[in-house]
């Protein structure tokens, strides 16, 4: 096994390259997917479509970055992050483009919701977080996701007011094609995300040889796991119906569009600095019981905000608050898991925890669509997604979160 002093740390400029880059990268992912909700109503009015045909696109967005998570891990694991980021900030920049041309349901599925989905799980959390979890010594691992997870959040918040001066400038079409160009130019970003022989060394050592196989065998067996992928359907169900129906959801109720674009960016401006303290927390805390608090949060944040009177002011202090609790969920899980299971096979192993977190996206926007066409109401979504964060909390807080020891070398080969 390589002793610490076998080589340097890496240096504080070359940490602080490390968060931003990944950071950045994950900001313009996030935060094209997070303004989404923006383009729900200019899209269907001037295609003819109604608001479940691009619901279910979105719904299918979702779930096809949780069904290929796991697989987008196991290339990054193998090959190593840089690789996937790259492809899927191409892939994300044809998914816009075919999003902005396409004139049928079948195309704006196949363009906004598969060829987007598979780009996500190469540049958002699992990709971005695996290689800062191998690439950043444990000390500064928690920092290292909480700073990335700002710059991230940092990064939806300015997509939001800018979305809505392309949409209303330009049009939404072109406003698709302005987010497909910035993509490509971010292109080098993955470049400082290469995994070094030291990184991958360090982790392979730690982890006694297990091979892939056998990494996702022993997390299968543990119950943890799947209390972990189950609790993270909440997370995902409530994000995603938030941030695809809250814009129409306050129109509807006679709100202006301006406290939506507001709303929206209040979430994302909060997230900044609630990803960053989630993730300090983490590394002074345990993180099931972190979890299990947010959830918690959340569940009395959309109980008062369906409670209380609708104006500005509560529309406003209810996105504060999801906001702040809004992606402080992903460090902490994915610190848990590399508390559990080690870093080696860190991306495929959180990759298929993210696909409860994506069953629970695709529900949150599917349903949304459907019960909002046959009801002309969100209300029944609005107290699933609080029954949820409830179930959540409840799932957590048994959770083994002790570190497993290895006593024997398994082959590395597989």
């Amino acid at each position: 096994m390589l002793s610490s002093s076998a080589q340097p740390s890496p240096d504080v400029s070359r940490l602080w390259l490390l968060v931003l880059a990944g950071g950045i990268v994950m900001g313009l992912a996030l935060g094209v997917r997070h303004v989404q909700g923006l383009f729900l109503l200019p899209v269907s009015m001037d295609r003819g479509w109604s608001r479940e045909t691009f619901a279910i696109a979105l719904a299918v967005q979702n779930l096809t970055w949780g069904i290929v998570q796991p697989f987008t891990g196991m290339v990054a694991d193998r090959y190593g992050s840089a690789k996937v980021i790259a492809g899927g900030l191409v892939f994300y920049a044809l998914g816009l483009v075919g999003m902005a041309f396409a004139t049928t349901p079948a195309a704006f599925m196949l363009t906004a919701g598969v060829c987007i989905g598979v780009a996500l799980s190469g540049t958002a959390f699992a990709a971005i977080y695996g290689a800062l979890s191998r690439l950043v010594p444990p000390e500064r691992r928690g920092w290292a996701l909480g700073v990335a997870g700002a710059v991230g959040g940092l990064g939806q918040f300015i997509m939001v007011p800018t979305a809505q001066w392309l949409i209303g400038g330009w049009g939404w079409v072109s406003a698709l094609l302005v987010f497909a160009l910035v993509l490509v130019i971010v292109l080098p970003l993955a470049r400082p995300l290469r995994e070094s022989a030291f990184a991958a060394q360090q982790s392979a050592a730690a982890d006694a040889g297990l091979t892939m196989r056998a990494a996702i065998a022993e997390a299968f067996h543990q119950p943890g796991f799947w209390l972990l992928n189950l609790g993270f359907l909440a997370c995902g169900f409530q994000l995603a119906f938030i941030g695809t129906h809250l814009p129409a959801y306050l129109m509807d109720k006679g709100m202006r569009a301006a406290d939506a674009v507001a709303a929206l960016a209040i979430i994302a401006l909060t997230n900044v600095m609630g990803t960053y303290v989630c993730g300090i927390l983490g590394a002074r805390h345990r993180r099931k019981y972190l979890l299990a608090g947010i959830y918690l949060v959340r569940t009395a944040a959309i109980a008062l905000f369906l409670l209380l009177p609708l104006s500005s002011w509560t529309v406003y202090a209810f996105a504060a608050v999801m906001g702040f609790v809004w992606l402080g969920t992903v460090p902490l899980t994915n610190g848990l898991v590399a508390q559990v299971f080690g870093v080696r096979y860190l991306t495929t192993l959180f990759g298929f925890v993210f696909f409860g977190h994506q069953l629970g996206s695709f529900l949150g926007v599917w349903l949304g669509g459907v019960v909002f066409e046959a009801t002309h109401s969100y209300d029944l979504i609005w107290v699933g997604a609080m029954a949820l964060g409830v179930l959540s909390a409840v799932l957590h807080w048994p959770i083994d979160d002790r570190q497993i020891v290895r006593t024997r070398s398994v082959s590395v080969a597989g």
